[in-house]
């Protein structure tokens, strides 16, 4: 196998491990789901769908950061230690951060739409 596809292949296996190794990222992708969904039903234009993909793959890529973080924390240590506390809660705040995000996003695209499908009806 070349370097290049073995490259590929680890980082495919990260990204499987981080889906099926805790709820977090089944959560973000359920909600990347319904937001395509919506995002569909609701016939986004092409730099609104730049602007979900962007949001969507920001919050799995902070999702995947933190897992990793977390798991090379549990890693060195099992002691409660004050700044394993502090780098896990760091990266726990990453996410919240690009989740929060994910929400105004979702309010600025969907929103408007959402409004005239309303006053539609």
């Amino acid at each position: 196998m070349s370097r290049l596809s073995q490259s590929f292949s680890w980082a495919i296996r990260g990204i499987v491990e981080t889906i099926t190794g805790g709820p977090n990222m089944k959560i973000h992708l359920f909600a990347a789901a319904m937001a395509l969904a919506m995002g569909l039903a609701l016939g986004l234009a092409r730099l609104e769908w730049a602007i979900l993909s962007l949001t969507i793959f920001m919050v799995l890529a902070a999702e995947t950061i933190n897992t990793a973080i977390e798991k090379t924390v549990d890693l060195v240590t099992d002691d409660h230690h004050p700044l394993a506390r502090v780098a896990k809660d760091m990266a726990a705040g990453a996410v919240l951060l690009t989740a929060l995000n994910s929400v105004i996003v979702a309010v600025l695209v969907f929103g408007p739409k959402l409004i005239r499908l309303m006053q539609d009806l």
